[in-house]
């Protein structure tokens, strides 16, 4: 078919306006998450995104026969991008909170976690009660709930935000904090590479779910992301996820008698 210049332009004019009608780019699912948390968001030596988040939105995308594309953005960026459209989902590690849920919709939840403390081996710090006192700085990354709860419950302690998980670690190392708030699984992981300076107090003071973060009004996607997590569960995909990444976390939270579980 011939269009005449005039037509031809109107015709660009509306892919613009409409881009989903090019061709290809509605089948494409554009996920965002921060790849700086292993096992779960991570590059592999290749600089590939890596870890059980991506094994999960590719999972995703065959499930709805869609093409993938991931794009790696700060976690306090996430929920920015995906009210404005630059990405289609989160799958981040992300807790749904009443206050995230004002405005972002949540899959049904996939893994249940909670927050506890690493805390430097010198600290008087025992429960989470010990951790709000004047003397006691705590650190806390920036757009985690971490930083929520810190906001909503500490009134004495000095609270440290920064925008790394590892600067938070390091304060702890360092003794210039004596605690870092932060999800049982990651808490575990720099106990065992930290055990000569740090302590970890696992058992989680606030119980979380994680969930897919979704656009709001996008409740197509929303039905689909739920039939996916019970098709993938109802498949053992969650529970091979878990021994692949997550065994030794499995194993110690078992002996703790403390939940863990997809």
């Amino acid at each position: 078919m011939r269009l005449s210049r005039c037509g031809f332009a109107a015709l660009y004019a509306e892919l613009l306006l409409f881009p989903g009608w090019s061709r290809g780019a509605s089948s494409e699912l554009v996920v965002g998450m921060e790849l700086n948390y292993p096992p779960f968001e991570m590059v592999d030596t290749g600089g590939q995104p890596s870890g059980i988040s991506v094994e999960m939105a590719r999972a995703l995308g065959k499930y709805l026969g869609r093409e993938i594309r991931i794009e790696n953005i700060p976690f306090d960026g996430l929920i920015p991008a995906l009210k404005t459209g630059k990405i289609d989902l989160i799958i981040s590690s992300m807790t749904e909170t009443p206050e995230r849920a004002h405005s972002i919709d949540f899959s049904d939840p996939y893994l249940l976690t909670g927050l506890c403390l690493l805390i430097n081996k010198a600290a008087p710090i025992e429960s989470i009660t010990d951790a709000d006192k004047p003397t006691i700085t705590i650190a806390v990354k920036q757009g985690t709930t971490g930083q929520l709860y810190s906001r909503d419950h500490f009134k004495n302690a000095r609270v440290l935000v920064l925008d790394k998980e590892d600067a938070c670690v390091l304060e702890v190392l360092q003794n210039k904090a004596q605690g870092f708030i932060y999800d049982q699984m990651s808490v575990f992981k720099h106990w065992q590479q930290h055990r000569d300076a740090t302590r970890a107090l696992l058992r989680p003071f606030q119980e979380e779910r994680w969930a897919i973060g979704i656009r709001k009004g996008r409740e197509k996607l929303k039905k689909q992301a739920n039939d996916f997590l019970k098709d993938f569960k109802a498949k053992a995909g969650f529970e091979k996820l878990g021994d692949q990444y997550l065994k030794e976390q499995k194993e110690a939270f078992r002996k703790l008698n403390i939940p863990f579980y997809f």
